[in-house]
């Protein structure tokens, strides 16, 4: 079922019931209202009549006879007077008798002076009249016959009334609802308008304050990631296949020529040392972009722990220089630490090694004697580390794209390289809601500055 649909129905059905509800009061107040009038009504014939035969002592038949007379034309109102000791005075038509008074309804009567009651469709009184001093027990029925005519004729009404009521609640609904909803369907159209080659698109935006602006706006909003994400994965599939395409070609190259004729153990050796130089560039490269799918997770999917960083330094620092003998790695202290907890991040030990790593490898590769200074200290809530190298440092624009990924400066002949590292380094640091930042000068070496919260 459609929304329009279902919010039509809804709306149709609420306000019928509460339609439904008003009209009920109408009628049962309309009943109670002339069920009261007519046991006033009923009072006061039973009082005229009363008067009549007591104080104006006009004959009884002349009175059972204009009774019976206007019977056949009226309702006319039966009425009965008796004595405190229940013996009868007067009677409208005995033979009729609607009430059958008892001895009880006498008691009940002489009791609270005035009754009001229902003998089926008909209503009674029995009331205390006094005359001359002693008191007299009245009772009056009669069936309101004009009153229930016109109650029934309000049913009709009411109930016609509710059913056009109910269609123009319906039909009215449905326009509204069809209107409301008119935004909604031009939302649909453009948001089927935006595929994977028109993803620029966006939804118009009207009433920017409006459930349907917000809407808007939120979808936009997604759209605009959607496009930094779907530009960010064309540029990644774009360079790693560059990337791949030159070791690859190297690599055939390579095995290619080895075929071309038969050679001696020396050359065989070199080409299959050249293919395997190759090979190792490729698994870095890999490596490089598994790391880098990894450090993508959201913190909540990684497993954390409390890592002291002086400590993982050590480890770092011990890794490369078994990888790599020429380097020099120093650690200084800055200060020393009143608490271990100024340095202990809360982070995960593999991707921070991998951040750490391609810092001090950074600095070591482009500086000349292969020393990376690495210094450690704390400020507030801040764990801080500098990587610095006595380099040649770097020009403005190649800081500025320094953490993009697949950058490659213009020292890239110093050393080997993918342009991975840095924009994987930054990745993680801030994975781990850190700050990372580098300051440099041509002649001047490099300076590397993390900054992670410390636990």
């Amino acid at each position: 079922m459609k929304i329009r649909t279902s919010l039509t129905l809804k709306n149709t059905a609420a306000t019928a019931a509460v339609f439904l509800i008003c009209l009920t009061a109408i009628y049962l107040v309309s009943e109670h209202t002339r069920s009261k009038t007519f046991f006033h009504t009923l009072e006061s014939e039973a009082i005229t009549k009363a008067h009549l035969f007591l104080q104006n002592q006009v004959d009884a038949r002349i009175m059972q006879e204009i009774h019976l007379n206007n019977r056949n034309f009226i309702d006319e109102v039966e009425v009965a007077v008796y004595t405190t000791g229940f013996r009868m005075l007067y009677h409208d038509a005995v033979q009729n008798d609607i009430i059958k008074e008892d001895s009880a309804m006498i008691s009940r009567i002489l009791q609270d002076r005035s009754i009001e009651f229902y003998v089926g469709d008909y209503q009674g009184i029995g009331m205390l009249y006094a005359f001359d001093g002693d008191n007299y027990i009245v009772t009056a029925a009669a069936y309101d016959r004009y009153g229930h005519d016109n109650l029934a004729k309000m049913r009709t009404t009411l109930g016609i009334l509710f059913i056009i009521g109910v269609f123009l609640l319906f039909v009215t609904g449905y326009l509204l609802a069809r209107a409301a909803l008119q935004p909604i369907r031009g939302i649909v159209r453009e948001a089927g308008a935006v595929t994977a080659s028109h993803i620029d698109r966006r939804l118009p935006v009207k009433n920017a304050k409006d459930e349907l602006g917000e809407l808007a706006l939120a979808f936009n909003a997604l759209l605009s990631r959607l496009e930094t994400s779907f530009n960010a994965q064309k540029t990644f599939v774009s360079n790693v296949s560059h990337e791949l395409r030159t070791p690859l070609a190297a690599l055939i190259a390579e095995l290619d020529l080895a075929l071309q004729k038969e050679r001696n153990e020396e050359e065989y050796r070199k080409a299959i040392h050249h293919a395997l130089q190759d090979a190792a560039r490729m698994t870095k490269l890999i490596d490089g972009l598994l790391n880098l799918a990894k450090a993508d997770y959201r913190q909540e999917q990684i497993k954390m722990e409390a890592i002291r960083l002086d400590e993982l330094l050590l480890d770092v620092r011990a890794l490369l220089l078994r990888a790599h003998p020429d380097y020099r790695i120093e650690l200084l202290f800055e200060r020393e630490e009143d608490d271990d907890r100024m340095i202990t991040v809360e982070g995960n030990l593999y991707l921070l090694t991998i951040a750490i790593s391609n810092l001090i490898e950074n600095n070591c590769k482009y500086s000349e004697d292969h020393t990376s200074c690495v210094h450690i200290s704390y400020w507030d809530e801040w764990a801080i580390l500098r990587f610095s190298d006595s380099g040649s440092g770097m020009s403005e624009e190649e800081l500025h794209n320094l953490f993009t990924l697949f950058y490659r400066g213009e020292q890239e002949s110093m050393a080997e390289g993918h342009g991975i590292g840095m924009a994987l380094a930054q990745k993680i640091v801030q994975l781990h809601h850190g700050e990372i930042a580098a300051h440099s000068e041509p002649g001047q070496g490099t300076t590397f500055i993390v900054e992670l919260p410390h636990i």
